[in-house]
């Protein structure tokens, strides 16, 4: 029995939710996003919040039902608050700068990285060695991070890259003699 599909996803205020079949579509401050549900589950809307049930007890079905109430909580949660992720730069001459439509890096290689910023996605560097990925969809929010980290990786010898703000690096001991 799932703990997380059990319990119905509140609507916050100042959000509308619409329950259409199996999709599931929401609008607020942030902006617009939807959820097909699977077919193995079904979906309703009552009282200002949104209910998920599994069709039958099956394993797919137990399994797509914890899924189905966590991707219409986060729906929910973009649409009203949003997400962010925040991505820091270690390294000497390592830096990220914001320029119109398109993030420049500078990485360490022979020539700077031209990142374009999506039309969904707002990207900002409040420091020259910070960089905020925001955005309603937190799937695209951490698509778009992992992105942009995979130019330059945090490497175990010395931590130079770009990493997640809070993320542990574990490091190497280098040559002994």
């Amino acid at each position: 029995m799932s703990r997380v599909g059990k319990k119905p996803v509140a609507v916050p205020s100042g959000v509308t939710a619409t329950v259409d079949g199996q999709s599931v579509k929401m609008k607020g401050a942030k902006g617009e996003l939807s959820f097909d549900v699977p077919a193995e589950v079904a979906v309703a809307f009552d009282d200002g919040s949104v209910s998920v049930t599994p069709r039958d007890q099956t394993k797919i079905a137990r399994s797509k039902w914890g899924l189905s109430r966590a991707m219409i909580q986060s729906i929910a949660d973009g649409v009203s608050k949003g997400f962010e992720k925040k991505l820091e730069i270690t390294g000497v001459g390592y830096r990220a700068a914001v320029q119109g439509k398109v993030l420049k890096l500078s990485l360490g290689y022979s020539h700077d990285v031209d990142f374009e910023i999506p039309a969904d996605i707002q990207i900002t560097t409040p420091r020259p060695t910070e960089i905020v990925v925001t955005g309603v969809d937190k799937q695209r929010v951490g698509q778009i991070a992992a992105e942009i980290r995979e130019w330059r990786p945090p490497e175990p010898y010395k931590g130079k890259g770009v990493r997640y703000a809070g993320e542990f690096i574990f490091r190497k001991e280098g040559k002994k003699k």
